[in-house]
């Protein structure tokens, strides 16, 4: 059975934890959520059978995140039991009206209590939806009170009907997943009405792009299906997909915003893909993750090697999960050169993932780390560790070092992160001001109002703030304007392969200048060539790192190539 946790109460959630591993014969899965908000991504992005939800939580109660749920398609819903410290019966009785299959005063919880109540309001809920079912959807009528287009169940049945004349004429049936690039960033900017308006206008778009003999529904939260019959060639199907994302890459516009959406498409063809509507929707769901991961606003269509590649990833996501607590992470550190003098004037942290005697790079963890947000526990490993080795090198007399830490937009979330790096200076004697933390355009961008409050946080412990990647993101000048950036680090691709054509080298040469205008230090990343150096001490830039001088290395060599060795040369 799996359980999603949701409590913003820690000591709350170990108490429940223990009560329901205890002698564990039901095979319990337990997630954990801290916030209705965080609850809510998990529900959408994974199946639960039941949601312990706390009633009183900040920012929004529990109650909100079931009338929210209350919303969903009945086919994607999960039983609901409220947990409070309220005994009032009249909280209660609403909690039960709202639609919780069951309401348990947290005091009175026991492991038999909750264990109970946990299959009594699974059990109702499959009553429940069973009689919803029975009495709302024999008409084949329901649709999507927001869009107006058919819902989950209807198009899931006429899906059925479909495969079963595709069976008999010998036709092809396509199954397309569409959904909304950053959806959830366009609500958290703009509001969640203004996001029910653009959900409206994106069923409107795609709806005129068919043909007319399409079945089109709204599955849920920013999720379309449509479900094409009577194919003879998958080019049939192109064709249509091209229409609907020329169609959704034209800006919305509502009262003053122009909106800019893009959409990730999965497609699934019967027979060849699948031969049931469960088959198709799972392939099609896999088709569209893989759209999403090479970049979204594109169509993939389901391959084999797509189910075999997310297994990795689940098998990834689940290996991370006890990295931290293994020791299995590993710190490298790039040095960065003074270019007037040559000397190592700082690093750069990188983590490494040391499992089964393999060193695991990060583009192949990370990305996932953010998703599964195990990247606030290795994100809080990095940041410990990191401030400890510059904290140690400063006790051998060399406090001359920047340390270089690179944190993900989703470790903006992480309400335990200010907390940490305050901890880790204060805790290894390190002053602030050597500590430089990189952060990405694109992870500014996805929620500005937090960005600036997380960054404004670790600004005001004395933290400095570099911008990674800079020259590579969408509005480098307006980041410069609106955060309290110390440092730019020119991003290595727009380090020329070449030296024949003047466009590269205008380009770095402009950014320099703009950033120096503006009292802002320059770092240069990806110095591999002698040709590289000197365009960097042309264009003043003062600090740089890459093959050239080298490549990030552990600790131990760092101290035998660096510190250990300007030791060395003081005492002669």
């Amino acid at each position: 059975m799996r359980v999603l946790l949701v409590d913003d109460d820690v000591v709350d959630r170990e108490f429940i934890n223990r009560k329901l591993l205890k002698h564990n014969d039901l095979d319990i899965q337990i997630t954990e959520a801290s916030s209705v908000d965080e609850g809510l991504v998990l529900y959408h992005n994974q199946h639960f059978d039941v949601i312990l939800l706390d009633y009183r939580m900040p920012s929004r109660d529990g109650i909100e995140m079931l009338l929210e749920l209350g919303n969903e398609p009945k086919t994607n819903s999960t039983a609901i039991i409220i947990t409070s410290s309220s005994d009032d019966e009249e909280l209660a009785l609403s909690c039960l009206k709202a639609g919780a299959q069951d309401f348990l005063v947290k005091s009175e919880i026991t492991t038999t209590r909750l264990r109970s109540a946990m299959l009594h309001a699974y059990t109702r809920f499959e009553l429940e939806k069973q009689l919803y079912f029975e009495t709302h959807c024999k008409t084949g009528n329901q649709v999507d009170r927001l869009t107006g287009l058919t819902d989950r169940y209807v198009f899931e049945e006429s899906l059925r009907r479909e495969l079963h004349h595709g069976l008999r004429a010998g036709y092809k049936v396509a199954v397309l997943l569409i959904d909304l690039d950053n959806f959830k960033y366009i609500n958290d900017i703009y509001g969640h009405q203004v996001g029910d308006w653009l959900l409206q206008e994106v069923a409107k778009r795609v709806h005129g792009c068919l043909r007319g003999n399409e079945l089109l529904a709204r599955m849920g939260g920013d999720e379309f299906a449509i479900a094409i019959s009577n194919l003879k060639i998958r080019k049939d199907i192109e064709s249509i997909l091209k229409r609907i994302l020329q169609s959704l890459a034209i800006p919305f516009i509502i009262s003053e915003f122009a909106i800019k959406t893009s959409a990730s498409v999965g497609g699934a063809i019967y027979p060849e893909n699948g031969k049931t509507t469960d088959e198709l929707l799972k392939h099609a769901d896999v088709a569209l993750y893989q759209a999403k991961s090479l970049g979204r606003n594109r169509y993939s269509f389901f391959q084999k090697r797509m189910e075999e590649q997310l297994s990795r990833r689940h098998q990834i996501e689940k290996d991370l999960e006890t990295a931290v607590e293994n020791n299995e992470l590993l710190l490298y550190f790039q040095p960065v050169i003074n270019v007037e003098n040559e000397n190592v004037v700082g690093f750069e942290a990188l983590v490494r993932w040391k499992f089964k005697e393999k060193i695991v790079p990060p583009d192949e963890f990370i990305s996932i780390a953010e998703q599964s947000e195990a990247i606030w526990s290795i994100g809080r490993w990095i940041i410990r560790e990191a401030i400890a080795v510059l904290g140690g090198w400063n006790a051998l007399g060399y406090a001359d070092y920047s340390m270089s830490i690179n944190l993900s937009s989703v470790q903006f979330k992480d309400p335990e992160l200010v907390s940490c790096i305050e901890t880790c200076i204060e805790t290894f004697n390190v002053p602030a001001f050597q500590v430089e933390f990189e952060i990405t355009e694109t992870a500014l961008w996805r929620d500005l109002k937090e960005s600036r409050r997380v960054i404004g946080k670790i600004r005001e412990l004395g933290c400095r703030i570099a911008l990674d990647d800079f020259g590579t993101g969408f509005s480098s000048i307006s980041h410069l304007q609106k955060f309290p950036i110390d440092t730019v680090k020119i991003d290595k691709s727009l380090m020329p392969g070449s030296f024949d054509g003047s466009k590269d080298i205008a380009i770095i040469m402009g950014l320099v200048a703009m950033s120096k205008m503006l009292g802002i230090d320059v770092v240069a990343e990806g110095v591999e060539t002698d040709a590289h150096l000197s365009l960097c001490k042309a264009a003043g830039i003062t600090r740089i790192q890459g093959y050239l001088y080298s490549k990030p290395l552990c600790k131990d060599t760092i101290d035998e190539l660096y510190i250990f060795a300007a030791r060395s040369q003081e005492t002669r």
